[in-house]
């Protein structure tokens, strides 16, 4: 099965790791010089190079921002739970409980990858799963921040705590994230974007951390409170 990478950074990361692709498709006419070091990465690994009109691109994409280039690729590679735990000291795992839009899991796997997170962890029913425009919006950090689908979340928060992980869930009706300890073997759960953390993952969290809300708006996006408690982590971890 066929994918695509579109957006000039995520497809000259994909190069840069040697990420299977099968050809590169580019605007026709003259394009922007941010596009030649895709263009000669391309060459230098025998990759099949392709001009195509911007109607044609946007349709590729969905009428997504593609910055004039498109990279035909295998479909996403998913590890398993211990490729992304075993091995590592003190891992940070990212959990997204039903996360559905694209944009918001994308986002998560980036601000993921800039806190040096081990990995995130989706579950396969009810979730958006790793397609072209969580390529895009991760702005390349798929190709160094792993992603696992397991069957079942509560299952896998059992097995992440039989390895010594304590469990964390990002919810409004917790305790601020202040006062609780991100040190260690940490996974920290994110809710879908309209339910939150569902219930039964819910009961299997060690711990509920609340953001401070001072305003009169008392949510955040999905992604957005994500990093806010992702950041938390890395200044706790790293005193």
């Amino acid at each position: 099965m066929e994918d695509i990478i579109f957006g000039r950074g995520p497809v000259l990361e994909a190069l840069k790791n040697s990420h299977p692709i099968d050809k590169i498709i580019i605007k026709s006419g003259p394009y922007a010089k941010s596009l030649i070091p895709i263009i000669d990465e391309a060459k230098k690994k025998n990759i099949v190079i392709q001009q195509a009109d911007l109607s044609k691109l946007d349709r590729m994409t969905d009428g997504e921002n593609h910055q004039g280039v498109v990279a035909m690729v295998s479909a996403y590679n998913y590890v398993s739970l211990n490729d992304i735990t075993d091995g590592k000291e003190n891992p940070f795992v990212i959990i997204c409980d039903k996360i559905t839009d694209p944009h918001n899991l994308g986002a998560i796997i980036r601000t993921a990858n800039c806190v040096g997170a081990s990995g995130v962890i989706i579950p396969k029913r009810e979730s958006a799963g790793v397609n072209s425009v969580v390529m895009k919006t991760s702005a390349g950090a798929l190709e160094y921040t792993p992603v696992a689908k397991v069957t079942n979340l509560a299952s896998a928060i059992d097995e992440l705590k039989d390895k010594g992980f304590w469990v964390t869930a990002a919810d409004m009706d917790g305790q601020s994230m202040y006062d609780i300890d991100f040190k260690g073997k940490v996974a920290l759960v994110i809710g879908s974007e309209g339910k939150g953390v569902s219930r039964l993952v819910r009961e299997k969290c060690d711990f509920i951390a609340q953001i401070p809300m001072y305003g009169e708006i008392n949510s955040l996006n999905a992604s957005v409170a994500a990093a806010v408690l992702m950041y938390e982590a890395l200044r706790q971890r790293n005193l």
